[in-house]
This record gives C-alpha cells, sequence and structure tokens, in this order.
C-alpha cells in the first residue's frame, strides 16, 4: 500500500490534508485487499483517491464601495458510484484544493454509510463572509452560483452548507440557481423550511454526534446522563451538540471560536446555549463576550504560538471536537486522556491528527471517527432530497426518528466491519473499512469508467 500513497503524494504534492486522510483510510483497509485480490487487479485504490472530476473558477465580486474582487471557487466530484455527488459548500479563507479534495474523500465513506444513496463531492471558495454586509455576500453568492449551476443538479451533484455557508447562503445561492435555470428543484440542501428545507437538517450534525455517542455508551451499559463534556467549536455543529447532550443531562462546558476558548465550570444550561445562538447566529460576535455576560466563565484567548488547544485541559468525562481539522494533535490528546476523557466523538471533519488518533485507539477508549459520528447531516440530506422529490414534508419526530436509526445503524455497521476484519471495537477501522466496500463493489458493478 505504501506505492499508493507515493503515488498520491507525488501526483498531488503539497497536498498535506488530501495525504492524511488518504493514508488514514488506506492502512485501514489492507486487511479487506489483502481478502479480496480482485481489487488490486481492478486499482480500486487508484480509482477510488482520484476526483471523478475537479472544478476550479474564478468568481469576481463588487464590495459595497464599488471595489471589484476576485476569489475562487471550486468543486471537487469525488465519486458518483452510489448516487449523484453530495457535499457541502465551504466558505472560508483557508479553503483550497488540498483542504475541499479531503473533504470530498471523507464525503465519499460517509455518505456510503448513511444507507442513503449518495456519492461524495465538496465544494466552497476562499471568499470570507465574516465582517461582509448582505448585499455583499448575495453579490458574492451570485457570482458563485453563476458557474456552479453548470455542473449541479438534482440527479448530479447536491450541494449543502458548510463552514460560512448557512441558511442566508443557500438562499441566495439557490435564488441565482432558479433564475439561470428556470427550474424549482432540490438542487441545494439546507433550505429554510418554507420553501423545501427539512425539519431537523440544521441540528441534525451535532444530534447525529450525540446519538452515536450514546450509542457506543450503550455497549457498556452507560449513557450520557450526568456526563461533563467539552465541546469545541460555537457555530451549527457545536451549538446542536450541546443542546442534545444538555437534552440528554450531560453537562456542557466549553465552547471555542477562532480567537479563544470559554470554560464554565457552573454548566452551559439552555439559556445560557441560547445566548450562544444569538451570539454567533445573529450578531456574529466572539465567544469571548459569552465570559463578559456570565462571570462564572472563564475566557482563555487563542495563542496561535502554543503547541496544544487550551481548551481541552479541563476535567470531563466526553469529548466533542466540533470545529475544524486538526484541532487535537498528540499532546492534546495525552491532555483529555489525563482529564479523565473517555470517549472522543468527531463533529467535525478530521479534528484530530494522526498522532492524536493513535493515542486514543492504544488506550482504547471509545473514538468515532468524523465519517461516522457527523454523518447525520448529510444524513438528513439525504432525507431532504427525498421530501423534495414527493413534494412532502415529514413532521420533525418523524425526522429525528429517522436520524436515530440511521445512527443506531452506522454505528452497527461500523462495529460488524471492524470484528469482521480483525479489529473488533475499532470504529475508526469499521467506518473506512465498511464505507470503503460499498463504494468499491459499485464501482466493480459498473464497469472501468
Amino acid at each position: 500500500m505504501s506505492d499508493i500513497l507515493k503515488s498520491v503524494t507525488v501526483r498531488d504534492p503539497g497536498e498535506k490534508e488530501f495525504h492524511q486522510a488518504v493514508k488514514e483510510v488506506v492502512e485501514s483497509v489492507q486487511p479487506v485487499l489483502d481478502r479480496n485480490p480482485e481489487y488490486r487487479q481492478a486499482a480500486v485504490m487508484e480509482r477510488i483517491t482520484e476526483p471523478e472530476r475537479v472544478i476550479m473558477f474564478r468568481v469576481p465580486w463588487m464590495d459595497d464601495q464599488g471595489q471589484a474582487h476576485v476569489n475562487r471557487g471550486f468543486r471537487i466530484e469525488m465519486n458518483s458510484a452510489i448516487g449523484p455527488y453530495k457535499g457541502g459548500l465551504r466558505f472560508h479563507p483557508s479553503v483550497n484544493l488540498s483542504i475541499l479534495k479531503f473533504l470530498a474523500f471523507e464525503q465519499v465513506f460517509k455518505n456510503a454509510l448513511t444507507t442513503l444513496s449518495m456519492g461524495g463531492g465538496k465544494g466552497g471558495s476562499d471568499f470570507d463572509p465574516k465582517g461582509k454586509s448582505d448585499n455583499e455576500v448575495m453579490r458574492f453568492c451570485q457570482g458563485f452560483m453563476a458557474e456552479l449551476s453548470r455542473h449541479i443538479g438534482p440527479d448530479t451533484d447536491v450541494p449543502a452548507g458548510d463552514i460560512g455557508v448557512g441558511a442566508r447562503e443557500i438562499g441566495y445561492l439557490f435564488g441565482m440557481y432558479k433564475k439561470l435555470r428556470n427550474e424549482f428543484t432540490g438542487v441545494l440542501t439546507g433550505k429554510s423550511l418554507n420553501w423545501g428545507g427539512s425539519l431537523i437538517r440544521p441540528e441534525a450534525t451535532g444530534y447525529g454526534c450525540v446519538y452515536f455517542a450514546a450509542e457506543m455508551l450503550n455497549t457498556k451499559n452507560d449513557t450520557l446522563q450526568g456526563k461533563t463534556c467539552l465541546v469545541s467549536g460555537s457555530g451549527n455543529v457545536a451549538q446542536f451538540t450541546a443542546e442534545k447532550l444538555i437534552e440528554l443531562g450531560a453537562k456542557v462546558v466549553t465552547f471555542s471560536d477562532s480567537s479563544g476558548c470559554i470554560y464554565d465550570d457552573k454548566g452551559i444550561d439552555s439559556d445560557k446555549l441560547e445566548f450562544v445562538k444569538r451570539l454567533k447566529n445573529i450578531r456574529r460576535g466572539r465567544i469571548r463576550e459569552y465570559a463578559d455576560k456570565y462571570s462564572e466563565a472563564v475566557y482563555t484567548e487563542a495563542d496561535g504560538s502554543a503547541d496544544h488547544n487550551f481548551l481541552w485541559d479541563h476535567k470531563a468525562d466526553c469529548a466533542f471536537p466540533c470545529a475544524t481539522q486538526n484541532e487535537i494533535n498528540e499532546k492534546d490528546a495525552a491532555n483529555l486522556l489525563g482529564n479523565g476523557i473517555s470517549l472522543v466523538s468527531e463533529g467535525a471533519n478530521m479534528p484530530c491528527n494522526p498522532e492524536a488518533i493513535n493515542v486514543f485507539l492504544d488506550k482504547k477508549i471509545f473514538y468515532a471517527p468524523g465519517k461516522a459520528a457527523n454523518a447525520g447531516g448529510v444524513a438528513v440530506s439525504g432525507l431532504e432530497m427525498a421530501q423534495n422529490s414527493m413534494r412532502l414534508n415529514w413532521p420533525r419526530e418523524e425526522v429525528d426518528n429517522r436520524l436515530k436509526l440511521i445512527m443506531k445503524s452506522i454505528h452497527k455497521t461500523c462495529l460488524d466491519a471492524a470484528a469482521e476484519y480483525g479489529e473488533p471495537g475499532n470504529y475508526m477501522a469499521g467506518a473506512n473499512i465498511a464505507g470503503f466496500l460499498k463504494v468499491v463493489n459499485a464501482m466493480l458493478d459498473q464497469g472501468l469508467v
């Protein structure tokens, strides 16, 4: 398998996030390839690590002062073996080809685990919505969709939101698509409820992450009741992870953003969470304001020169990294274990680097990789697509029940695959193997295309 990694590294130089994602999967599926030599003959690893299509384009737009700007737009259509490409759009200054290829690659396996017919893709731009007016964001979204609309459709590629792309951005993108194509279709998910969205979709990634954690604990006849939990981030995923934890009787004590993190020893209750939602979703403020309002909270400013993340230095039972990729390194992982953590469930995509993951696996704590634990978001996006196709809306309880069943199914699938290939209890290996098998078998069925 070193040949595959070497080939990817040579072919895609400098794409360290993509290399990291590929390495994790390649190492996990080694037993599968050993047991099925026909996969090597069919070059499935070479095919699955190469995107079916990479689209890159410029996005010119004008700010409120009349100054023209140019950003770069992307769409990575990674694999469509089991359905149309499905995956979010990310608007953030850090966006580049490597990050989007890693996200698209992860999305392929995540979508395969959901039991729904969805391929994998990802896209976005290095545009930063922070500090921009609504009109500036609208003009950018319209320029972005003017090109993207050529490449997507309800049976081809169905984007959704991600970091920097919320309900506002989805609305502007959908409006431009509808105008350009003269059709009202479910081409984007994460839409508002009154024009095709699904109940539970905003909550789905966070809720699903908690449902998966609850399933892991259930294997030991344990629950989240009374558990102290560290949650990183303060956006959509972090907010609804915290909401579900609070509902299930856990105690949430942290939030963070790029400026720093807060620690509230008394616990973040529903009222405090509502303050965070208003702060981040409406006022678009910084998390430090939480400590200004609640004197019991301690705010620690982010230190870019530090060799670890201060948020993970607190005593707790469970950790839910919900911010961004590689936010937990080896030192953070050691700190988490030293502070009593026995469960890590990833709300973000690849928030733990390989060294951190090895620490968790060596100590045999509950570790749920993002492609399994945060699959609830794309699962409910799939349910939104189904509702759009039928021109109806399911009630909240039905969508939530379907989400619970999907997360329960993903949990069982991971455990079963891990056990079958000699890695009992290893959710990372199980997720990679189960997703890989579903996708490559579909690829083989469809021939060399």
